[in-house]
């Protein structure tokens, strides 16, 4: 029994990255919890959900995988990768301007290097969509969300570690700029969520 656990015991790079994920801290409006990870991707995945919660609405969501192949990949460049998704809800009229898609990229960006995360490879996608309502919802106010879809690989730090809690914090942040909420102001530190309750 021993020697099973011991073969289906993560490699030690993974389980730390784990460990990181579980301990990144994010803005109180923010409910993030475990989630399965997709399994066919790579030999190793996590993966959380999040909720952005401002009055009793939820305001974005997301979820965020992290990936690791020991033997490496060449489109990532590395043995991880993070893969982002962020879905807000938006003015109508914001999505008409030509430049959401490229602010939407630059809120994840931005919140990398503040944050020092650094990366190789990154690729995405940002998507403007509208709905409108016609009949007998002809009555309902037009809906507009901005998705984005991102990945991107962890640099090592010294000693070769992946420091995913940045990378995490820093998804978590592009989901707060999304849903329009402040910045942080320098010197502030985001209180962790509480995993698993919704009582706020």
């Amino acid at each position: 029994m021993g020697a099973r656990k011991q073969v289906d015991a993560p490699p030690a790079e993974f389980a730390e990255a784990v460990t990181q994920l579980r301990g990144a801290r994010f803005r109180p409006e923010v409910f993030v919890e475990e989630m399965p990870a997709p399994q066919r991707i790579a030999p190793h995945a996590a993966a959380v959900s999040a909720d952005v919660t401002i009055d009793g609405d939820d305001v974005a969501t997301g979820r965020l995988v992290v990936l690791y192949d020991p033997a490496g990949n060449d489109a990532w460049q590395s043995t991880f990768r993070c893969v982002a998704y962020v879905r807000a809800a938006v003015e109508p009229e914001m999505v008409t301007d030509a430049l959401l898609g490229g602010v939407g990229w630059t809120w994840l960006m931005e919140a990398l290097a503040d944050r020092g995360a650094e990366y190789l490879a990154p690729s995405g996608t940002v998507t403007r969509v509208v709905s409108e309502s016609f009949g007998g919802m002809a009555d309902d106010d037009a809906t507009a969300e901005i998705e984005i879809r991102a990945s991107w690989s962890p640099v090592p730090g010294p000693g070769g570690l992946v420091d995913v809690t940045k990378h995490a914090e820093a998804w978590g942040e592009t989901l707060c700029t999304a849903a329009g909420l402040p910045p942080v102001p320098p010197g502030v530190v985001a209180m962790p969520t509480r995993r698993g309750q919704r009582g706020r």
